[in-house]
């Protein structure tokens, strides 16, 4: 299965938590999600309605980015970026409240439920959801493979460190190679 992880429009446009990458690996992404849609699971992440909604540091984050709630944005900022939006369906929207999609139960049972065992891991960003994708995926057990050149981050620093952790710590859990060498390998 292609796990993509949040590649919408709040990330993708000028807002306070704009990823400039994201149109660079877009194309990419859209070359995977495209090949395989059926076989696509894309996240999307949404803040609550208004930091009160929440409690603990989650509720500090969202006083802190209170023009990020769902009260405060126009709603189709939540959307996947259009190119990616019409895959859909055949691929599935699993949305998440948190940075791991694998809290929500829906995820876990979507990939039982289709027989995954091997995911391979784009989106954003490489250092906040897809790291908390990428360890929810080693923690349920599967095959991880990341597509270096359909992840993105809105720091060059954190997500080359990221790449670094996931070959260095994490090479026995954690694949990593460019899309093409990806699709020419993947076998259903």
């Amino acid at each position: 299965m292609h796990l993509c992880i949040d590649m919408q429009n709040m990330f993708a446009e000028k807002t306070p938590w704009h990823t400039p990458w994201m149109t660079r690996v877009l194309p990419v992404v859209e070359r995977i999600a495209g090949n395989r849609p059926a076989h696509t699971v894309f996240t999307r992440f949404i803040p609550p309605a208004k930091a009160e909604d929440v409690s603990g540091a989650w509720r500090r984050y969202f006083q802190r980015w209170a023009e990020m709630t769902r009260d405060a944005i126009d709603p189709r900022l939540l959307d996947l970026v259009p190119s990616l939006a019409r895959l859909v369906p055949p691929a599935a929207i699993i949305d998440k409240h948190v940075y791991s999609p694998f809290v929500e139960p829906d995820l876990p049972h979507l990939l039982r439920e289709r027989g995954a065992d091997a995911l391979v891991i784009t989106g954003a960003e490489t250092d906040v959801c897809v790291l908390a994708a990428v360890l929810g995926a080693v923690d349920f057990g599967y095959r991880v493979v990341l597509a270096t050149d359909a992840l993105c981050s809105s720091s060059d620093t954190t997500h080359d460190a990221l790449l670094t952790l996931y070959r260095q710590r994490f090479a026995q859990q954690i694949e990593a190679a460019r899309a093409a060498t990806i699709l020419a390998n993947w076998q259903v």
